[in-house]
């Protein structure tokens, strides 16, 4: 076999391994997002959006995005939307010292609605969670006052899609003053740092993860090196989470987003594309109030603890 011979050869063997790992590559894609790994994406489902709906924004038909998706593998008290879950998903968010909007969870602004993709249609959020400022009594009011982190959530668990996921749209906001309007960057800054809380981890801005984004229609991608885990505590709970970031599901875009027009920093789009996935677990529960609950309500010891 003469040069050429071994030449061509060798890009055969190539081609033949690059096709095999392109055949692992869509496998391991397709089991990375598969409904009973943690979510479903809302994008397969007619009607499905990655983008909230919210009346009488200028232009019309803008949305915020959903981008941070607590997936359905985490801790099933964290999943549960019973208010007796005492150490479940409220208490989680206090941990990273989130709470209901001041005056009772009372919200003053529009309430969005979401469509998961699950056969609900489109559903309005279930609550708004605001930055406590580490003041869990009267924090969120000053959020409400001087703006911060919020984010709006909902679950996925239509009959066409029951996942048990919760798909958060977490931004950051203005004061009450500036009319609650969104940060510069205030939607990938909302993100990280709600990942940065959850996890220890501090993020650049603007993210260099998003040099890697990709389009919605390419469909979900895991970020390999875009791992990070961390604990939190409240109440005599202890979490950890595992934050994993992802593109695919959202364009890198300032098309169809609220306030884009402000958003945008330093002539990049309003979003960058990334969504970040959090598996939460239960690392320490608190045993006083898990027999209390026990007791008072019929729930099973083993369930919070014993």
């Amino acid at each position: 076999m003469g040069y050429v011979g071994y030449v061509a050869l060798a890009l055969g063997l190539a081609q033949q391994a690059l096709g095999r790992l392109a055949t692992m590559d869509a496998a391991l894609f397709t089991r990375a997002t598969a409904s009973d790994l943690g979510f479903s994406n809302p994008l397969t489902a007619s009607g499905g959006s990655m983008l909230t709906q919210i009346p009488g924004t200028f232009p019309p038909g803008q949305g915020e995005p959903l981008n941070v998706i607590i997936l359905g593998k985490s801790d099933p008290l964290i999943l549960s939307a019973s208010t007796q879950d005492s150490g479940g998903l409220l208490n989680y968010f206090l941990s990273l010292s989130f709470g209901t909007s001041c005056g009772g969870g009372i919200n003053l602004g529009d309430r969005q609605a979401a469509n998961l993709g699950d056969g609900q249609g489109y559903v309005n959020e279930t609550a708004v969670m605001r930055y406590n400022y580490k003041d869990p009594v009267r924090g969120t009011c000053d959020e409400t006052q001087l703006g911060g982190n919020h984010f709006r959530f909902w679950r996925q668990t239509g009959s066409a899609a029951n996942t048990s996921a919760i798909f958060l749209a977490v931004s950051y906001e203005l004061s009450l003053a500036q009319q609650h309007d969104i940060a510069v960057n205030g939607y990938n800054l909302g993100r990280d740092w709600l990942v940065g809380n959850a996890t220890g981890t501090t993020f650049a801005s603007p993210n260099p993860l998003a040099s890697q984004a990709t389009s919605a229609s390419s469909g979900p991608g895991i970020i390999s090196s875009a791992s990070f885990t961390g604990s939190t505590s409240a109440n005599g709970w202890t979490y950890q989470t595992t934050a994993q970031y992802v593109t695919g599901l959202l364009d890198a875009t300032s098309v169809g987003i609220n306030h884009n027009t402000t958003v945008e920093q330093g002539g990049q789009p309003a979003i960058d594309g990334l969504v970040a996935l959090l598996t939460v677990s239960i690392t320490a529960r608190n045993e006083y109030v898990s027999r209390l609950f026990s007791a008072l309500f019929g729930v099973p010891a083993d369930m919070y603890g014993s």
